[in-house]
């Protein structure tokens, strides 16, 4: 089967305004409303690509406590068929497949160690094409996708069965364990995953977008009333990351080739 990539990533938050605001000066995303009927819904894009939404956290999870965060989409063929498999693996559900009129199918779930994220089919307008990733390394598209995991060798075999993702290079990080790179496709690792070290609370996906330069973004965050909580650093490979929260408090992440 082919291997499902990320293709959307939704940003939820108790001030769509200010966040706006906040992600197009940090990254230089253009914010544009989505023009969907009576959605309050954000489209954050780098150029001509489509990246991702930014919208107010509904009520309910307002209500048991869910706080601001971002959350990824994984393209798949069928999202009910891909969201029985994933029960039957033991992952959990928490929103049932539901159609989005004109734009496609979504489910939200997680997985056996509560890691959330959405399954999702789109449904391009009769006669457009599905739009085209931007190419890998393009400032303001999502560069690195992380998984915090609640254990390595159980999620590794968990989302390799469920995505058809493969293993890339695994890196010693000692005491720390394993960081385990992956691939959706031939030709690149897109992500990696450890088991969470003792200071990470609870299991989660964290998003790297890229920027061209990480001492700039960051002094970028800063200014625009975020938190760096994690970085600068240099990682294997050579790239450079921050980790930080948002001024609402998602957390997210920055990638760069350089200084």
């Amino acid at each position: 089967m082919a291997a499902s990539p990320f293709v959307w990533y939704e940003l939820m938050t108790s001030d769509p305004a200010a966040a706006a605001a906040f992600y197009t000066g940090v990254v230089g995303w253009q914010a544009a409303d989505s023009g969907m009927p009576g959605v309050d819904y954000t489209v954050l894009s780098a150029g001509p690509s489509m990246i991702a939404g930014l919208m107010a956290l509904p009520e309910h999870l307002v209500a048991e406590g869910v706080p601001p965060h971002w959350i990824g989409y994984v393209g798949v063929d069928d999202v009910d068929a891909k969201t029985a498999e994933l029960q039957r693996l033991g992952g959990q559900l928490h929103k049932a497949p539901e159609d989005i009129p004109g734009v496609g199918r979504f489910a939200v779930v997680a997985d056996p160690h509560g890691a959330a994220f959405c399954l999702f089919r789109g449904q391009p307008a009769e006669g457009e094409a599905a739009p085209q990733p931007p190419a890998p390394g393009t400032p303001g598209a999502m560069g690195w996708h992380e998984l915090m995991a609640g254990e390595l060798e159980a999620a590794w075999a968990f989302y390799s069965t469920l995505f058809g993702w493969t293993k890339d290079e695994a890196i010693d990080l000692g005491a720390v364990g394993v960081y385990q790179l992956f691939r959706a496709d031939a030709a690149h690792a897109i992500g990696g995953m450890m088991t969470r070290p003792p200071q990470v609370p609870v299991p989660g996906w964290l998003y790297y977008v890229n920027v061209d330069a990480i001492d700039a973004a960051v002094a970028r965050v800063k200014a625009g009333g975020g938190t760096v909580v994690n970085g600068p650093m240099q990682v294997p490979g050579g790239s450079w990351v921050a980790q930080a929260l948002d001024p609402q408090g998602a957390m997210f992440a920055l990638v760069a080739p350089g200084r």
